[in-house]
């Protein structure tokens, strides 16, 4: 017997049991690390003009195109089960070279704000800001023959923001990644005397093969070459420090990274160095790969749509844009 205390107190000691702590639901919640409320959740919506229009988007299992009226149905919904904010990209009806649908008053985006912000709902109201949904070529902005001319592309990405912060949105978010995009925002939104609206900076975006879903949604492939002249090079973790920098620098309210799942290392280096809130982007394709892995019984949809907003959570991020906002939503509700 002596031999077989002796043996058990030196293999497990009683002073060093992590253990203890996961014996049952209870406990492992009162010391959990890392909370995730649907209130940090941000959920991206499709626009489209019209009226009781929905479309569904084939790559993006449970979203859909819709018009304004039942957008604002959607936003009800969402806010009743607590989700943060949307974020609307829209789907103009015409494309030109120029994206010129991207600072029309009358566009999906701005039509859907207006309907948005007369409700009063409980939700951040955010509109991205880009060309590619709004451009016959498909890039982010302005063509210079074949070349993307960033310095032509500045004034109507602050057009376009704008606009959309004139008809209610509380956020703009600047993606395409042009250099010097968020002070064009920023001079432009204060000299219209909309000095409230804050930025939501896509500032670490790289150039990644998880966008293709979206792509399908917005109809905003490019129709030649690619995005990595603009786009970051994933590899690079000290250019996304810059990049962030830059962005802080110029104004920004919030600083984002994306995708989310590939950005985490960036998110933690983030958190240490900036004040500035921190969103990633659990982008397009990211969803789209844990659909089709649960759809062949090679995950369980709920636990891999958990634990993979709380590992974003976890390296940094105060808020995280996520096609799975109205599920995890309805899951943590169930939890508390």
């Amino acid at each position: 017997m002596r031999e077989l205390v002796s043996r058990t107190a030196v293999t497990t000691p009683g002073a060093d049991r992590p253990r203890r702590l996961r014996a049952n639901p209870a406990l492992r919640a009162l010391v959990r690390e890392t909370r995730v409320d649907p209130s940090q959740l941000i959920a991206p919506m499709f626009v489209i003009n019209g009226r009781d229009q929905r479309h569904e988007i084939p790559s993006l299992k449970g979203h859909f195109r819709m018009t304004p009226d039942l957008a604002l149905r959607e936003a009800h919904r969402l806010a009743d089960l607590g989700v943060g904010g949307v974020l609307l990209f829209g789907i103009p009806q015409s494309k030109d070279p120029e994206g010129s649908g991207a600072d029309d008053p009358r566009g999906p985006v701005p039509e859907t704000l207006r309907l948005l912000r007369s409700e009063g709902l409980p939700l951040a109201l955010a509109a991205d800001v880009c060309l590619c949904e709004y451009t016959s070529h498909g890039h982010c902005g302005i063509l210079d023959r074949e070349k993307i001319d960033n310095d032509s592309s500045l004034p109507r990405l602050a057009a376009a923001a704008i606009v959309y912060a004139e008809a209610g949105a509380d956020l703009v978010g600047p993606s395409a990644m042009m250099d010097g995009q968020v002070a064009a925002l920023r001079s432009g939104l204060d000299a219209a005397g909309l000095l409230d609206t804050a930025i939501i900076a896509y500032a670490s975006k790289q150039a990644s093969s998880l966008y293709g879903p979206f792509r399908e949604a917005a109809g905003s492939a490019p129709s030649f070459g690619d995005r990595k002249s603009y786009q970051m090079d994933p590899a690079n973790a000290h250019e996304a420090m810059r990049e962030m920098e830059l962005d802080a620098a110029e104004g920004a309210d919030i600083l984002m990274v994306k995708p989310a799942i590939t950005s985490l290392d960036l998110l933690a280096r983030a958190r240490d160095r900036f004040d500035l809130p921190l969103a990633a982007y659990q982008v397009s394709g990211e969803a789209a790969m844990i659909e089709a892995a649960a759809e062949r019984g090679w995950v369980d949809r709920r636990g891999a749509v958990l634990e993979s907003l709380t590992a974003i959570v976890r390296a940094g991020a105060g808020i995280v844009i996520t096609y799975f906002a109205a599920d995890a939503a309805s899951w943590l509700g169930e939890s508390r």
